[in-house]
């Protein structure tokens, strides 16, 4: 993929970022997902016109772009976003599979804009009992069966 491919890629991103605050649908992100140079998914943040605090433009992209190639696995696909995803959506671009990932702004960019991630990246650097959120586990057993059981089935589709 050429620079010039990639920089058309970003500035699609870049504008859907304005676009979506402009309209009222969410925060100033935007993300692009493409496959063999082709955009099958262009998606902004709506996590406030939809009140889905994972409606981030990443995952709303990558959501858009499983439903058009019908499958869950992005292998072989690239995303541009606006901003440096949050871990949570980095976690949803590693869980699709997404082969390459551009960014234009990073996260200082973004804290100072008033979107801060450094609570974020710095829980889960911290032991889970060192965290504000402390999980409690319960139940393991039960759920450990249902593992069990899926582990024995042979027409299971893995990921």
């Amino acid at each position: 993929m050429s620079t010039q491919d990639q920089n058309k890629y970003m500035l699609k991103a870049i504008k859907k970022a304005e676009e979506n605050f402009l309209s009222g649908k969410g925060g100033p992100f935007g993300a692009v997902v493409v496959n063999n140079g082709k955009i099958i998914a262009v998606a902004g943040n709506c996590v406030t016109s939809t009140n889905d605090p994972t409606a981030h433009a990443e995952v709303v992209a990558i959501r858009e772009a499983c439903k058009t190639l019908g499958t869950f696995d992005l292998t072989g696909c690239e995303i541009y976003a606006s901003c440096e995803p949050c871990p949570m959506c980095l976690g949803a671009i590693m869980w699709a599979r997404i082969d390459l990932l551009y960014y234009a702004a990073n996260k200082k960019d973004a804290s100072r804009a008033g979107f801060d991630d450094a609570i974020f990246y710095t829980e889960l650097g911290l032991p889970a009992d060192k965290r504000r959120l402390k999980p409690t586990q319960i139940l393991r057993d039960e759920s450990v069966k249902v593992f069990d059981k899926w582990l024995d089935m042979t027409d299971k589709i893995p990921y």
